[in-house]
């Protein structure tokens, strides 16, 4: 028995050391000896390489400023570690965490001494989400992210409304595979029998996979450009405007505060989601809703800015597609800006390769590491850099300090890397600045 929150806290943690397992037989055997809570909830299925948070936001926005109760799964958590399951914003309470703990808890021991094992800690997580949504919050709908790939993820024990893929790109290709193709091949595996799936992938590739994958499952595909999209894009330091299309209905125009491009995209892939939302019948979603909620939203930890002056910057671009978006981030919102970077990762990324396309935007590049099982260290990140202007610091919270003292008027100071890396930084910053 569990009595406080930190004892949870400590017991799900604890389950880490199981590590990544493929398949879903230790969810169904979970859910199904609790009455499969996930079966009774309306919910829409996210996943994608990079922008899965951001869409979920989006969308999360829109439906709350509605007047809908909206469950959003998430990970990871950038604040603490409740954000992951929350209810319009709000994360779940310690008490209810604590209580759906130990009911879980006797399952996951006796799930251990089977042939199937113990289960893992994002399977557990997963679990406790669906109980509080589906026997104590029971909101409207729920939005649930992928947690890694899709086939096997622990989320995919859902039959949602419909599925949602952002884009298909280079991450954890240590375990979703080594191509395109086969990271797409894991992507698809969220598309269900006959539920209409979106995307906003663009690769030909990729898109070829997925369509594959939608024909076989007889699931209507909808196509960013091609059934959807955006156009008469305007920037400016306060938001960014656009105009949305859907095949079949006029052009309606939008903002958005969130920077770069890539955030337009993800917002059109929301309001597509919106749009098949209203035809299911199930939700009245008011237009006004729609545009004050996408003006609304906000992500941690993508493009944020932290601070004024000095002008700090927290990003978690973590692989290839997230940095080039970056890249492009910083070119269209700080032209003019000498550009400094702290960067820490996770082991098992192509680290020159990955930041290739900051290389022409910035200034200078410090490499650091962080407290995590799987960061990588300061000096391997250095080494695999051909970036000219390079420097190390293996204290990243020396580092921050250092850089901070040396900035002028005309510079910025992004932070970037991995989520769980950004997540540290974000708790010492607030205190700090």
């Amino acid at each position: 028995m569990m009595n406080t929150y930190e004892e949870t806290i400590e017991w799900i943690h604890g389950l880490l050391p199981f590590g990544i397992k493929p398949g879903l037989k230790r969810m169904e055997w979970l859910l199904s000896r609790l009455s499969h809570p996930e079966q009774k909830l309306k919910t829409i299925h996210i996943g994608g390489t990079n922008g899965k948070g951001s869409t979920v936001s989006f969308l999360r926005h829109v439906l709350a400023e509605t007047g809908l109760s909206v469950g959003t799964f998430t990970s990871p958590y950038i604040e603490v570690f409740n954000e992951r399951i929350s209810i319009n914003g709000e994360s779940i309470p310690d008490e209810d965490l604590v209580a759906i703990a130990n009911q879980v808890r006797p399952l996951v021991e006796e799930l251990a001494t089977t042939e199937l094992g113990s289960p893992t800690e994002f399977e557990v997580i997963t679990t406790i989400a669906f109980v509080y949504f589906a026997t104590i919050a029971k909101p409207d709908i729920v939005l649930v992210e992928v947690g890694l790939g899709g086939r096997f993820d622990s989320t995919n024990v859902i039959t949602p409304l419909f599925s949602l893929i952002t884009n298909v790109g280079h991450d954890h290709m240590h375990i979703l595979g080594d191509t395109i193709s086969e990271i797409a091949y894991e992507k698809a595996g969220i598309i269900k029998q006959g539920v209409p799936v979106v995307t906003t992938a663009e690769d030909s590739e990729a898109l070829g996979v997925l369509k594959n994958e939608a024909e076989r499952k007889k699931a209507p595909i909808y196509q960013f450009y091609t059934d959807f999209g955006y156009k008469d894009l305007h920037v400016n330091e306060l938001k960014q405007s656009f105009s949305f299309y859907a095949q079949g209905s006029h052009a309606h125009e939008y903002s958005i505060v969130m920077k770069g491009e890539h955030q337009v995209k993800n917002a059109s892939l929301a309001l597509m989601a919106i749009g098949l939302l209203q035809k299911t019948g199930l939700f009245f979603i008011d237009p006004e809703a729609i545009r004050q909620g996408l003006e609304k939203t906000t992500w941690l930890g993508r493009f944020e800015q932290v601070s004024v002056d000095p002008l700090v910057i927290l990003d978690g671009a973590h692989n290839n597609e997230g940095v080039e978006a970056l890249a492009n981030t910083i070119k269209q919102t700080y032209p003019d800006k000498n550009v400094h970077v702290l960067f820490a990762a996770t082991k098992e990324k192509e680290i020159d390769v990955m930041l290739r396309p900051l290389y022409d935007v910035i200034e200078s590049i410090t490499f650091t590491t962080y407290d995590f099982f799987r960061a990588a260290l300061a000096d391997d990140l250095y080494q695999a850099s051909t970036f000219t202007n390079k420097s190390i610091h293996s204290d990243w919270k020396q580092a921050i300090e250092k850089i901070l003292k040396s900035l002028r008027k005309e510079d910025v100071f992004i932070i970037t890397g991995s989520l769980y890396f950004i997540s540290d930084v974000r708790k010492h910053l607030e205190s700090d600045l």
